[in-house]
């Protein structure tokens, strides 16, 4: 196994507890957890060093198969977004409408978006700029300006122009005052964190653990064949690292977008009224989190993250959002042709397979490959 982050973990785990298989688990950095990885600061404060993870989820099958491994904290996430100077809920509600707009425009406007479409709906953007009504077509603009395109070009490194329609198509406008940044049915986090949690799943007589190994140490692909430490290796090996960097960037990397992530710690009990404040339109950073909202601490000062977004440079910092063109999507099914050279290898989370997974999401793809590859 390659990768001791979540994808990698769950495999291991159940290859370990249902086929009482071996399995060496080797990670190329210093923990296990992947992305997901928190400790507690020198505040005592539980932080989420590659930025805030909240599990949100409509899975029971992924909700029961984690609380085998943890209790749960309810946690209802809540995000501002500073738009012209005041802070509003995101996404987009009608509480954000009455707090942005005159009093006659934001009734109007309400109204004329409950009639057409129906209290409690998420309207789609670019329904809504399609619309026909001068004003709803207004404040969807309104909306696309202020609210996602700065944010957009700061996070992917691109002009207005060059943004996917499609992107801009999954916005919603919320015609309701939940405020709430998700609406799944099980939202929580793990009452000792995700590295504990993910420290359970390894914890097991049949899994072994090598860090600070990355696998071109022991592992070699050649002829078709897979090597571990100058042998060849009969069993079955699954990556869950970058596809282009198990096979050399033979044909070139795959373009990520990276964080610079900076942690503050402040002499002061609160900074900001919610978890995370989203800044569009000011600053270099897209956001800041404060996770004390997210994990209460009895602790006089507080931890801050602002994250700066960047292209990922090998060596230099971590790949976290895959960057999709034709281009690239050609190149990964050049990488996948080569993978399916060898008949033991399995790829499986978002750098191994090149798209972007929820945390829910990369956990049942997890358990779906685990129940294939068994079959």
């Amino acid at each position: 196994m390659v990768g001791a982050g979540l994808a990698g973990s769950v495999m291991a785990e159940r290859i370990a507890s249902q086929l009482g298989e071996k399995v060496l688990v080797v990670e190329r950095r210093n923990h296990i957890g992947g992305n997901c990885y928190d400790e507690r600061d020198d505040n005592g404060i539980l932080v989420h060093r590659y930025g805030p993870h909240i599990l949100h989820t409509d899975s029971e099958e992924v909700f029961e198969y984690l609380s085998a491994f943890t209790g749960w904290r309810e946690y209802q996430h809540r995000v501002l977004g500073s738009i012209d100077g005041t802070r509003v809920p995101l996404p987009f509600n009608l509480d954000s409408l009455r707090m942005l707009f005159p009093p006659s425009l934001a009734e109007r406007l309400e109204e004329k978006m409950i009639e057409e479409y129906g209290f409690g709906s998420r309207v789609p953007i670019m329904e809504l700029m399609g619309c026909g009504d001068p004003d709803i077509e207004f404040l969807a603009d309104y909306v696309y300006r202020k609210v996602f395109l700065n944010y957009t070009m700061k996070q992917w490194g691109l002009e207005p122009g060059d943004i996917d329609p499609g992107v801009t198509a999954r916005v919603p406008i919320v015609l309701s005052r939940d405020d709430r940044y998700f609406n799944d049915r099980y939202q929580a986090l793990p009452v000792d964190g995700y590295t504990a949690m993910i420290g359970r799943m390894l914890d097991h007589p049949c899994i072994k653990l090598m860090l600070n190994t990355s696998h071109d140490e022991v592992l070699e692909l050649r002829d078709g064949r897979i090597h571990f430490m100058g042998s060849e290796f009969r069993g079955k090996l699954i990556f869950t690292g970058k596809i282009d960097e198990l096979f050399g960037y033979r044909y070139g990397e795959l373009p990520y977008r990276s964080l610079d992530l900076r942690f503050e710690s402040l002499d002061m009990e609160w900074f900001q009224e919610a978890a995370t404040v989203n800044y569009p339109n000011d600053y270099d950073f897209t956001r800041i989190t404060e996770f004390k909202h997210l994990h209460p601490a009895d602790s006089r000062r507080t931890t801050l993250l602002r994250e700066y977004p960047c292209r990922h440079v090998e060596g230099e910092n971590e790949p976290f959002y895959p960057v999709f063109t034709d281009e690239t999507r050609a190149k990964y099914e050049g990488y996948l042709e080569l993978a399916r050279e060898f008949e033991d290898l399995i790829l499986v989370g978002r750098l191994a397979e090149y798209r972007y997974y929820d945390m829910d999401d990369i956990v049942l793809r997890a358990l779906r490959v685990f129940e294939e590859m068994i079959d």
